[in-house]
């Protein structure tokens, strides 16, 4: 089973040529992906060979190869993790039973939205993206930028296979309609707020594949508890390739981090737009955006919609199995952000309908590891200076601080103070234009923009000043 076939039309390890129907219906969605990717996929570099990872596996010790590729000809498919033998139900009303192969019927519209709420982000941060080559600070990040789209287009694939293998007409229907809507459009934008925001320079593409690919990574973990093993299975492996597109945002910003850092003392200023960089202050402004942002994709604080997904066994917590508890959570509080008159406060909600908070805080503490890294080169550079993540009542379009004024600290302030200082917390129009201004194209290889440390080594043992993208 960890094999995957390339001799197929469709690449995969589900053992497509035995259900000749849903083979026809993929190899059907097939030619209309690779035209959505012509026309939305990264404009201007469809004919270069990048130095791409396929998989080749499901195995852990050994599950991709490297090599040239032009990315209309690379090997999308579809990949399931290995089966766990007498996997059950680990949470809800059917604890204890075994998973499901196939979709519940109670359950097929509920379990529709989710991978279909899922399977729109995967092209959604491809078209945010589809501009970004032709500034690129060196061809590292170039390649970089390329893998991550190739994995979100791989992961659109995945979603597809479960709508076309299990929902019948209704999911060749939403298969066709994940290729329709498009990112920012006005009349069929992508589901998801965060997916409909502009991507506009590279320091916003290191800050959404570390806040907003962080969030998919939380809710890819919590699907893959599902007791829909196929849904299981397909966000386990999933979660192997997210990894990668955090370590870009992370390593991303830490690099933009440094160099600030070391133009600050070489300048002896904070101030860096006449030394063509970007200082820290302007990078906490972006931090505020793309946080504030990426947390209203876990929702409400308090969600029905969460507890009955939870209840019917289809979307679980955060490591749900490492819980120490009864998994069903009937009897259960949870502490949740509130508004107490003028200050914010905490209150116990039941845990059922506290789940999206909860995973928020756990995701909430796992940025705040990766900015304690940030923090640390700060503070190796003998810098004073701490970055932050700002308040999760901060600049919130969802949920019950969706109107209320709150400071990156958590103060709860007036109109007039939020219009006179969310200048401070928020990158301006000056701060744009500056920042595009310094996305100019750098494509020798070995070479960065200004703007940017090189990273700390090459990526498959190469070195560096590897051709990492042929332009030639």
């Amino acid at each position: 089973m960890a094999g995957i076939d390339y001799t197929e039309r469709i690449p995969n390890n589900v053992a497509l040529h035995e259900n000749r129907r849903l083979q026809r219906a993929l190899e059907d969605w097939q030619p209309k992906f690779l035209g959505w990717w012509q026309d939305m996929g990264p404009h201007g570099f469809q004919a270069k060979d990048v130095y791409l990872r396929t998989a080749v596996s499901v195995d852990a010790k050994g599950w991709a190869q490297f090599g040239y590729v032009r990315m209309p000809e690379y090997r999308w498919g579809i990949f399931l993790a290995e089966p766990e033998p007498g996997r059950e139900v680990n949470f809800g009303d059917h604890k204890g039973q075994p998973a499901w192969q196939e979709v519940p019927g109670e359950y097929r519209g509920t379990l529709r939205r989710l991978i279909v709420t899922q399977g729109d982000t995967e092209p959604a941060s491809v078209e945010q993206q589809c501009h970004l080559g032709r500034t690129c600070p060196s061809l590292y990040d170039l390649r970089n930028l390329f893998q991550v789209n190739v994995e979100e287009g791989r992961h659109l694939w995945a979603m597809v296979y479960l709508l076309d293998a299990h929902f019948g007409r209704d999911g060749r229907e939403e298969s066709e309609a994940l290729l329709q809507r498009r990112s920012g459009d006005a009349d069929k934008p992508r589901i998801l707020g965060a997916f409909n925001e502009k991507t506009p320079d590279w320091l916003s593409f290191f800050m959404f594949c570390f806040f907003t690919d962080r969030d998919g990574k939380y809710q890819l973990a919590s699907l893959a508890e599902s007791g829909f093993d196929p849904l299981s299975r397909t966000c386990r492996f999933m979660l192997t390739e997210e990894a990668h597109h955090m370590f870009v945002g992370e390593t991303g910003i830490m690099r933009i981090v440094q160099r600030a850092c070391e133009l600050m003392r070489e300048h002896r200023a904070d101030d860096l737009r006449p030394h063509g960089g970007i200082d820290l202050r302007l990078i906490q402004k972006y931090l505020n955006f793309h946080c504030s942002v990426s947390l209203d994709l876990f929702g409400s604080e308090i969600s029905t919609n969460a507890a009955n997904f939870y209840t019917a066994g289809l979307k679980g917590r955060f490591e749900e199995t490492k819980k120490d508890d009864d998994h069903q959570l009937k009897h259960a509080t949870y502490p949740v952000a509130e508004l107490d008159g003028e200050r914010v406060a905490t209150r116990e909600e039941g845990a059922l309908i506290s789940l999206n908070e909860r995973l928020r805080d756990d995701y909430v503490a796992d940025c705040a590891r990766g900015v304690a890294r940030w923090n640390e080169v700060i503070r190796k550079h003998g810098i004073d200076f701490e970055l932050t993540l700002p308040h999760r009542a901060f600049h919130r379009a969802i949920g019950i601080f969706a109107d209320v004024r709150v400071s990156p600290d958590g103060r709860v302030v007036s109109q007039a103070e939020w219009d006179a200082r969310h200048g401070e917390w928020l990158p301006t129009e000056d701060d744009k234009a500056y920042v595009q201004s310094l996305m100019q194209p750098v494509t020798e290889p070995g070479r960065f923009a200004n703007w940017i440390a090189p990273p700390a080594r090459g990526i498959n043992g190469q070195p560096i000043n590897f051709e990492y993208v042929r332009l030639g």
